[in-house]
């Protein structure tokens, strides 16, 4: 095992393999706030990649509802209990560990998947993943739970203030997934065929068809279940991260090759998705480039997590999360700085509420924005989740999205501009 540096757990850790990084890594921020759960993305993916025989089950992206739902069942669930069980009552976060740049959200003194299998021995030797395989009935019913609620008062006729802020005392949420192209993959470290890969030019994770032999290790070792096996072709298959649209190679939504999102990023009618490419230093951390807007959700502003860190992935895939769920259960799944982040997420300021309007506002990849500011707008009073009001100040300002090179790809105001339509058109009542 090599030593590497996890920023989200805020210390080295052990890894099968020594760090490698690539130039830019693609990642993305979703926000549960917003998701209906309308599966449009679901099928977006599903109608492009993996509709062919064999891949019935594979969802490469799909929304499930928290807190039983789960695809495969229970993914999270089962794996949160093997390293329970591994090192009891150690999986925690070190509360008093200072913060900082290089780990914001402290420090993680339990083990990871990684740490977790170094007792763990198989027929060929010692484990490199804690990891389980799922069975066939594990991957039926994408939709097991969905809007299956949870909560202290669940008898008839006693939902009373069960819609209180900042916790409902009943409730459930939509948790949209898709691969989280980890920096530290536990797909690529588990293989024996070396044949899953990090590219160096965007850090999209990939499987060579070629090279794989359907041993299922990656599948296994996964802790988001995202790798696959296809039992037509006795392989192994994964979100590609839609790697030709990345490259700009569609000539019809990008006749000058500029990147674009992903087929389950632009068909988002929630608004909730936002895809971009991370430029990385040579030593494998974040370049400080603040206007990217993933940079800033992410790592200035902190309003986007990841999805259990404790996994010690280094998971690319960042989620707002939702503001009326217990904390506890919040901070299992996203790590410390859940209150901070819902904190800011109720009562946005001036620079944060102009980058959400980036959300799904177009097609290509934004790899920088600016402000020209509007006039105020509005005053707005807000119940903070620690029960005080605060006033928001909105202005109606124009944030511009712009591409690789800085030309201007789009513009969003915060107001969203009303339209009447024609009293003459033949819909209209």
């Amino acid at each position: 095992m090599a030593k590497v540096y996890n920023w989200q757990l805020g210390r080295d850790m052990e890894y099968p393999y020594e760090a490698g990084h690539p130039d830019w890594q693609f990642a993305f921020v979703f926000n549960t706030n917003r998701c209906i759960a309308c599966q449009t993305c679901t099928m977006a993916c599903k109608s492009t990649w993996t509709f062919s025989k064999g891949q019935e089950f594979m969802w490469w992206n799909n929304v499930e509802t928290k807190p039983y739902g789960g695809y495969p069942h229970n993914w999270d669930k089962k794996l949160l209990s093997m390293l329970d069980e591994e090192n009891p009552e150690g999986q925690i976060w070190d509360e008093e560990a200072e913060q900082s740049k290089e780990g914001p959200y402290g420090r993680f003194d339990g083990k990871t998947v990684f740490e977790a299998a170094e007792k763990r021995y198989g027929p060929e030797g010692q484990q490199r993943v804690m990891g389980y395989l799922p069975s066939e009935a594990d991957w039926r019913s994408p939709n097991m739970h969905e809007e299956t609620a949870t909560g202290p008062s669940m008898q008839p006729g006693a939902w009373g203030h069960s819609t209180q802020l900042p916790e409902h005392k009943v409730w459930f949420f939509y948790m949209q997934r898709i691969c989280n192209h980890c920096t530290y993959p536990g797909c690529l470290a588990a293989c024996p065929r070396q044949a899953i890969y990090k590219r160096p030019e965007d850090g999209i994770v990939l499987i060579d068809q070629e090279r794989c032999r359907g041993y299922r290790k990656c599948v296994e070792a996964c802790p988001y279940k995202k790798s696959m096996y296809r039992p037509t072709t006795r392989v192994s298959e994964k979100c590609i991260g839609c790697f030709p649209r990345i490259e700009g190679k569609d000539p019809v939504l990008s006749p000058d090759r500029d990147p674009l999102e992903t087929r389950c990023m632009t068909a988002c009618v929630g608004k909730i998705r936002i895809q971009g490419l991370v430029k990385k230093d040579r030593e494998g951390g974040w370049a400080d480039v603040p206007d990217n807007p993933l940079h800033y959700l992410i790592r200035e502003r902190k309003i986007a997590l990841p999805l259990y860190p404790q996994f010690g992935t280094e998971p690319n895939g960042y989620y707002i999360p939702p503001r009326w769920v217990p904390r506890g259960y919040l901070v299992q799944m996203f790590g410390p700085g859940v209150e901070s982040a819902i904190e800011q997420y109720s009562c946005p300021d001036r620079e944060l509420l102009a980058v959400m309007q980036l959300f799904r506002a177009g097609q290509k990849i934004i790899f920088s924005y600016k402000i020209e500011k509007g006039p105020k707008v509005a005053e707005v009073e807000v119940t903070m989740p620690d029960g005080k009001s605060k006033t928001q100040e909105i202005f109606n300002d124009t944030v511009i999205g712009q591409g690789r090179d800085g030309k201007e790809l789009l513009r969003v105001t915060v107001e969203e501009p009303t339209f009447e339509r024609d009293p003459a058109h033949v819909n209209s009542i």
